[in-house]
């Protein structure tokens, strides 16, 4: 059962202040009602609710940076990303305008629905109408951008942001991350001119994404935050009892709770919720590992390599030092990993045996030989490779998945810490993947460094 929820009040600034160059005095709140056949939808009190944020901004109060995370088919989009530059727009015709999106095809989309809005309000030029760069004749408009575009030479008063994670499989790429972030950061912002405002419309994917960045930045206070999950939790900004349905009329609380056992508690959290969950795998949980910030004296090493050799593709090498304390803990000191050519591959191998020698002194250094007389050869040659360290292979024997239970059992038990590092993230990300993820190097690398370190046929070799 649904109880009643007080709308907030709309803004007592309509008509408190006037563009020097655009002839519009109404609020955002009230424009929208004759700008949309279905003007009712924007009353929906979460919309409401938005709209708020939005004029502040438009009056210059308060902070000009928002983020607004709402759960998805919400009419965010429509009313944010394309409603509202025009809006602005038709205030001021000298604005310009930057959408970005995670595609050049989306960012057009919100673009081409915007130009027809503006087209019906103010002077369009003739010289500069295209979808992805349009003008007015005052000299304003919009450029629209996909995440890793490039967009030099364009300065803007209004950047808006909306959907900058396609997939959930982008979501968990780190590389797609740091592709958005780089994009933000070097490209996208310094396109601002003075005073600019930024708006970032999104669902949440990860914990990691844009917004999650942001807000680890020293920017972080800049911001403004409007996050409306779609069932409500303590504390609830529009003042709902918790469970209550953002918008029953199109999605009642047994309607998400369908799509919540569908999609399962973690989607559910991030792109419902606004709460996004870091993923939790089978065999591997991220809220298991430690951290350290040294490694004890009197611990033991081990080196295991998992070898490719496809420069650029195809599988990676991955390379795991482990340590094992004298207490008995293990640490993940080192990952080294890349997709190497065979000499490539062999250059990074010697290069970091001699770092580990160098740094940690006696490292054992191990490596599976493939079956076959070829995978003999290619394990002389590894040997060979490494004359002057100390060098072990051993033939390969059952599946990966059966290899990797002990050090799951390890990890577990919190007996299993990381060497903090910037290859944190990326290992974590493939063990709690694993095994249904697209890359195991990193999981057989460790899972096999670990056997080592217990294995009791090795004990003498380390000196016990």
């Amino acid at each position: 059962m649904q109880t009643a929820i007080k709308l907030p009040q709309v803004s007592t600034y309509p008509f408190s202040f006037r563009a020097d160059t655009g002839s519009e005095t109404r609020s955002f709140s009230d424009w929208l009602k004759t700008t949309h056949p279905r003007s009712w939808t924007w009353t929906w009190h979460y919309q409401v609710y938005i709209q708020e944020s939005l004029n502040r901004i438009t009056a210059g109060k308060g902070k000009q940076k928002l983020m607004i995370f709402l759960p998805p088919r919400m009419g965010k989009s429509e009313m944010v990303t394309v409603r509202y530059p025009v809006y602005r727009i038709c205030r001021d015709p000298k604005l310009r305008v930057i959408i970005g999106a995670y595609s050049q095809e989306l960012a057009n989309s919100f673009s081409r629905k915007a130009r027809r809005l503006a087209r019906e309000r103010i002077a369009i030029s003739d010289e500069r109408m295209a979808v992805q760069d349009w003008q007015t004749m005052a000299g304003g408009g919009m450029r629209a951008v996909g995440v890793g575009g490039g967009i030099t030479g364009h300065g803007a008063d209004l950047i808006l942001i909306d959907d900058p994670v396609k997939s959930r499989q982008d979501a968990d790429s780190k590389a797609k991350r740091d592709v958005a972030w780089k994009w933000f950061s070097d490209d996208l912002y310094s396109r601002a001119e003075p005073g600019a405002a930024f708006i970032l419309t999104m669902t949440r994917w990860h914990e990691d994404d844009l917004a999650g960045r942001i807000l680890r930045s020293e920017d972080a206070e800049n911001w403004e935050v409007v996050r409306l999950p779609a069932i409500a939790e303590q504390d609830d900004p529009l003042g709902r009892e918790v469970g209550e349905a953002l918008n029953p009329e199109r999605f009642p609380l047994e309607k998400l709770l369908e799509i919540k056992r569908v999609q399962g508690a973690r989607s559910f959290s991030g792109l419902y919720q606004q709460r996004p969950q870091e993923q939790e795998g089978d065999m591997f949980k991220r809220s298991k590992f430690g951290y350290v910030d040294a490694i004890p004296d009197g611990s033991r090493f081990v080196r295991w390599w998992d070898k490719a050799a496809t420069e650029n593709d195809g599988d990676y090498t991955a390379g795991c030092l482990m340590a094992k304390t004298p207490d008995g803990h293990y640490i993940v000191v080192n990952i080294t990993r890349g997709q190497w050519s065979t000499y490539n591959r062999n250059q990074t191998i010697w290069a970091t045996a001699e770092s580990d020698r160098t740094k940690y002194g006696d490292v054992k250094i191990w490596s599976e030989q493939e079956p076959g007389s070829a995978g003999k050869d290619v394990a002389a040659d590894f040997v060979r490779l490494l004359d002057g360290f100390s060098v072990f292979t051993e033939p390969s024997t059952g599946n990966k998945q059966l290899r990797a239970e002990p050090f799951s059992a390890q990890v577990e038990g919190g007996n299993v810490s990381l060497l903090r590092a910037s290859w944190n993230e990326d290992f974590i990300d493939e063990l709690a993947t694993f095994p249904t993820g697209t890359h195991d190097d990193q999981v057989d690398a460790a899972a096999s460094a670990y056997m080592k370190l217990v294995d009791s046929t090795n004990l003498i070799l380390f000196g016990a």
